[in-house]
């Protein structure tokens, strides 16, 4: 099977994957849904900010490889959208899991694999998250690779091989501190959005608690 997706089908594969598992009253998503899926600040890597024409572009490239598509529905208005993953490979939840996070979130060591897979499939131990990349490294054709451990790393990471192979330089972490950048500020922004949010909260808690006692005296 010849499969070789292009960075935005990859995210918007992997989005398709997640949301059926993480929030599955809302799936298939819209057009809406998808993009906002897609340019999430949370467990994507690198961050994106798509629009729905390349979202429809995306998914045009995963029809023609049968990877995904309008979903049929029949109870609603709005176009919804869907993988067809598990049609084209017979996928176990693990299996599923790991793949949508490397899709998500590029190479990643078990350990990483292990704790941001949770919210699709609980692993119970570190061993099981490496059988399952030793099956998927096992299909045919191989749909992961173990890269080499790069310098200063403990554990070496694995890649999915859905966009083809991996070139060892550009996966290094060391040699793309732009992407690496752009994650950690990303994080920074939306924790720094949540805190702003917070404090608003407070402020404005405070201006009524201070109105209400103002008029106690007037």
């Amino acid at each position: 099977m010849d499969i070789l997706l292009s960075e935005i089908e990859a995210r918007v594969l992997g989005s398709l994957v997640e949301k059926e598992i993480t929030t599955p009253d809302y799936y298939p998503l819209s057009m809406n849904a998808l993009v906002n899926a897609c340019n999430q600040k949370s467990n994507r890597d690198p961050l994106m900010s798509l629009d729905e024409d390349a979202a429809r572009q995306a998914l045009r490239g995963l029809h023609e490889k049968g990877l995904g598509g309008a979903a049929d529905s029949m109870d609603s208005r709005v176009t919804k959208y869907a993988h067809t993953l598990s049609e084209v490979f017979n996928f176990t939840r693990p299996e599923t899991a790991i793949l949508c996070e490397l899709l998500l979130r590029g190479p990643q060591t078990p350990g990483e694999l292990r704790g941001r897979a949770e919210r699709m499939h609980h692993f119970d131990e570190l061993s099981e998250v490496q059988s399952t990349l030793h099956r998927l490294m096992k299909h045919d054709p191989p749909l992961v690779q173990l890269l080499p451990r790069q310098q200063g790393m403990k554990e070496a990471r694995y890649a999915h091989l859905l966009s083809g192979g991996v070139d060892i330089a550009v996966s290094d972490p060391k040699k793309a501190p732009e992407v690496a950048v752009h994650s950690q500020t990303g994080d920074r922004i939306a924790h720094l959005e949540q805190e702003i949010a917070r404090l608003q909260k407070e402020i404005a808690d405070l201006k009524e608690q201070f109105a209400g006692f103002r008029k106690q005296f007037e």
